[in-house]
């Protein structure tokens, strides 16, 4: 037995596993992950700027030719722009689903609709992927990993569509919610509306990430209950420096001074990103797949008969 209490023998039983770990973290590496996350919520929001600002880079819908004088669609239209990142030798291809539209007509009934049909499509590309009898060994992974959905902050109650929406799409995406623009509160405005939101989140039976019923084990679900005690997070986003103290912040510019979007005091921008991607982006993932496209994955195979294997030869028949 050595130094740190574990014998040769169990070093030598794991080695083959300790290796295959490594070789799979060189593998990542080098090939990268896909990441992709939805942004939720009415127009004025903030929600390209808080996207913008969580991954230090122009990923969101303004970079992809959308300008803030265009007119608003008349119903919710789908739009997915994808960037490579790259930090540490590790790859991201980061994939950002925007929603203008959404919330924002006079009859918003059923806006939702458009949103879950595209989840659903994403799990049905991923679907027919695996059932290719010559499947690709890296099958592209479009699907939605995380919905950030922003809520207004009005201060008193979330909006009939706050609670529609949310319910209708919790059991098919993880749903994360934040408080847009939490600087027009003041801290106590803030944790009075969002003890209110928690409150309504749970007298109307909406889950949102991380669910109570997938926390592994004690460890995971006391961790998980101090961020589910935090939510939703009330943030600032901002791509502005300004120079605080011999230092240039991030932040927004008030008649009373300098909002800085990463200090703690200020808002929970920065509790926002550590959880989404330093914490539990991995899980964000593995749900996805997991519990999220696996739900999907039984409903579908349980349709008809199932979804029948589909070779190289079908495909091409079809595309005749």
């Amino acid at each position: 037995i050595n130094e740190m209490g574990i014998s040769n023998y169990s070093f030598v039983l794991f080695q083959p596993v300790y290796f295959s770990f490594l070789q799979m973290r060189k593998k990542t590496m080098k090939t990268g992950f896909d990441f992709n996350i939805m942004v939720v919520g009415h127009s004025g929001l903030g929600k390209s700027t808080l996207v913008n600002t969580l991954f230090k880079s122009q990923v969101s819908r303004k970079s992809a030719g959308w300008a803030r004088d265009d007119k608003i669609p008349k119903t919710v239209d789908i739009k997915a722009v994808s960037h490579v990142l790259e930090e540490g030798g590790v790859k991201m291809k980061l994939t950002v689903v925007d929603t203008p539209g959404f919330g924002d007509q006079i009859n918003n009934d059923n806006c939702w609709e458009p949103i879950s049909k595209y989840i659903n499509e994403q799990y049905e590309k991923f679907l027919k992927e695996e059932v290719n009898i010559t499947r690709k060994k890296r099958i592209p992974d479009t699907r939605v990993h995380c919905c950030l959905y922003f809520i207004s902050p009005t201060g008193h109650s979330l909006r009939q569509l706050d609670v529609e929406f949310m319910k209708r799409l919790s059991h098919s995406v993880n749903i994360i919610p934040v408080i847009a623009k939490a600087d027009t509160m003041t801290i106590e405005e803030r944790q009075d509306f969002k003890q209110r939101v928690r409150k309504e989140l749970e007298m109307g039976g909406i889950e949102f990430y991380p669910q109570k019923e997938f926390d592994e084990d004690m460890e995971d679900k006391s961790d998980n209950d101090k961020i589910r005690e935090a939510m939703p997070f009330a943030v600032v986003g901002s791509d502005k420096e300004y120079q605080v103290n011999g230092k240039r912040v991030l932040g927004r510019k008030t008649a009373w001074g300098i909002v800085e979007v990463e200090n703690p005091n200020h808002c929970e921008f920065a509790q926002l990103r550590d959880f989404l991607i330093r914490s539990h982006l991995q899980d964000l993932k593995e749900v996805t797949h997991n519990i999220h496209y696996e739900t999907y994955r039984a409903k579908r195979l349980n349709e008809n008969g199932g979804l029948h294997p589909i070779s190289s030869n079908d495909t091409q028949e079809s595309n005749l």
